[in-house]
């Protein structure tokens, strides 16, 4: 992730929440959705590199899955230094995604998964990502679904209506925002909105076409945390584009 040194600092101090909320199968929309879906996208690329990888979860998938080479990039020392102490067979770096340390060309695949909604310059990190891929390199791209993350958002009981309706309010998509959200008790983390056609059309630019766009629906595990949940079994949670570097 880029990140200005604030956010870094929030990363830095929050690194075990998520560490301790989101790996090692403590997540079911990882276990269930996210981590199949990386595996699914990344078979039979040999050079994977994992750009916001945190404490490596989805780089070590890419190594089990036979990949030859896999280095994952975060630029939190405590989520680095967790991912080379659970091994598994990556190489790690501490490298923002706007600077990736890498000549053209160095792999045929590049992830990043729920990286990008935390990057603060997203052109110059796009723009990386298509220059270190070989023409035909796959780009696998995971996002919180953007209308999840647009300011405003969330689940609005509405309790004038006869019966009774529960339903997801969308606040101004097309803004892009910028805020420090408190995901957790006393847990800190930045986050941008960014409507979809400002993802597409930065890879567009970059020479990274679009091939392939999935919204799954929630996992069952994740919608038998609870029953409110019941009520997003339609509403995607989870975007991924597939997008691949253009020849020449």
């Amino acid at each position: 992730m880029l990140l200005v040194a604030d956010d870094i600092d929030l990363w830095e101090s929050h690194s075990g929440w998520w560490q301790a909320g989101f790996t090692d199968g403590a997540d079911p929309e990882y276990t269930d959705q996210i981590l199949p879906l990386a595996a699914d996208l990344l078979a039979g690329r040999s050079r994977v590199l994992d750009v916001g990888t945190g404490e490596g979860q989805v780089a070590r998938l890419a190594k089990a899955g036979g990949a030859d080479l896999v280095v994952g990039i975060d630029p939190t020392t405590n989520q680095v230094s967790e991912a080379a102490r659970r091994g598994g067979g990556p190489l790690y770096s501490r490298a923002g995604a706007d600077r990736l340390p890498f000549p053209d060309g160095s792999f045929d695949a590049v992830v990043a998964c729920l990286v990008f909604e935390h990057i603060e310059a997203v052109d110059d990190a796009i723009d990386e990502v298509a220059r270190v891929l070989v023409p035909g390199g796959r780009f696998a791209f995971f996002l919180n679904h953007p209308l999840l993350q647009t300011p405003g958002s969330g689940w609005i009981d509405d309790q004038v209506m006869e019966p009774p309706e529960q339903y997801w309010r969308i606040g101004p998509y097309l803004e892009e925002d910028s805020t420090i959200e408190e995901v957790e008790k006393g847990v800190y983390i930045p986050f941008i909105h960014r409507p979809l056609s400002r993802y597409v059309n930065a890879m567009a630019d970059a020479g990274l076409v679009l091939r392939r766009m999935v919204e799954p629906a929630p996992p069952p595990a994740f919608l038998a945390r609870a029953a409110e949940y019941q009520a997003a079994a339609s509403i995607p949670r989870l975007l991924v584009l597939v997008a691949e570097r253009e020849a020449g």
